[in-house]
Parts: C-alpha cells; structure tokens; sequence
C-alpha cells in the first residue's frame, strides 16, 4: 500500500508558477520599460493621427458626420459574400442593423476613441487599459476586412497589455499607478493607515 508523502502533495498542487526571467524582466522590471516606450510612442502616433484626421473631417464629424464610415461599412459588407468570406455574417450583421443606422453617432466614438487612446499612449496614462481599447479597435476594423497596420498595431498593443506594470513608467503610470492602486491593491490615495490599538493600562486590585 503506497503511501503520499508531503513532498509529493506540493508537487501535486501548485498554486504559483513562477515567471521565466526574460518575461519577468521584460513585463515587470523597469530596465528595460524604454523599449515600451518607444513601442508605446509609435502606437499613440498612428492612433492620434488617424484620429485627429477623422475629427477635423467633414465626413467623420462635420456637416456630413457619418458619411465615411456609411462608405467603410457599406464595402465592408460586400466581403460578407462568397465561399470564404472576410467578413463574417454575424459581424456583417452587426455592421448592417446596428452602426450603419447610427453611423453619424459611431463615427464620432471612432473619432474620438482613436484620438485619446493616442493621447493616452503618448502620455502614459492608464497604458494598459488604453492599449486593450486599442487593441479592442484593431479588432473590430480586422473583422471589417481592413488589414492596413492593423494586425501589427495590434500585436504591439497586446504586448503593451502585459506589460501594463512598466509601459508607463516613462510617463505618467509612474505616478498614477502607485498613487491610485489597482482593483485588488489600494493605492496610496486610497489606503486606509489603521492607528495602532492604544493599549488600556492594566489595574491591578
């Protein structure tokens, strides 16, 4: 009768893996955070720049607001054709019943969207959560069959993602990060000090 010795429990139930030291480094070490920064800088640019043609357009967001996107959603579904279609039906169906009736309204959110997710790039605010909307973008125009910078931003975007902890670190998140915490540890802005229990002198009878 084999018995389980504690050596092999620990081996059994593994409740931490730790990091290779390349990603250990490369994510969560401050070192090497200029390559994200240049990486950072570049998505921001492409992003800023797109974004701030479509807001000072005419077509995106002036007197013809939605123009330009009705004429991308419009070649978009003529991909949803055929035996291999780029655009998939649900998503054609998406782009059919839901932007091209709002188009005015979503070309506005894309203006918009792109621009601060550049601005916030640039500037290393909250880069983690602006590269996923980001990324979030590049995905959507991927499903639009738009390729163009796409997948590459995209990719870059998803490293930027996990590397959330130090792509900020020359910018703002150098400060933002630690002073407002994240969801499961409270920044400093939000952290509680609980004074020290004064301790009732004892009396004795």
């Amino acid at each position: 009768m084999s018995t389980t010795t504690g050596s092999d429990e620990s081996r059994r139930f593994v409740e931490h893996i730790e990091e290779p030291p390349v990603a250990r480094a490369l994510f969560g070490g401050t070192r090497w955070a200029w390559i994200w920064l240049i990486l950072r800088v570049y998505v921001g640019y492409e992003w800023i720049s797109a974004g701030y043609g479509k807001l000072t357009s005419a077509a995106w967001t002036g007197a013809n607001a939605g123009a330009a996107l009705t004429g991308f959603v419009k070649h978009a579904l003529t991909l949803a054709g055929g035996e291999h279609p780029a655009v998939q039906g649900w998503y054609a169906g998406f782009l059919q019943n839901v932007v091209l009736p709002n188009a005015s309204v979503w070309g506005y959110m894309v203006a918009w969207g792109e621009t601060l997710v550049g601005a916030a790039m640039i500037l290393g605010v909250f880069t983690g959560i602006a590269a996923f909307f980001g990324s979030f973008m590049n995905v959507n125009y991927l499903l639009a069959g738009s390729v163009s910078t796409n997948p590459i931003l995209f990719a870059i975007a998803t490293w930027l993602v996990l590397a959330w902890r130090t792509a900020g670190w020359w910018g703002a998140d150098r400060w933002l990060l630690p002073l407002l915490g994240t969801p499961w540890r409270p920044g400093q802005v939000f952290r509680h000090e609980t004074a020290p229990k004064s301790q009732s002198p004892s009396t004795s009878s």
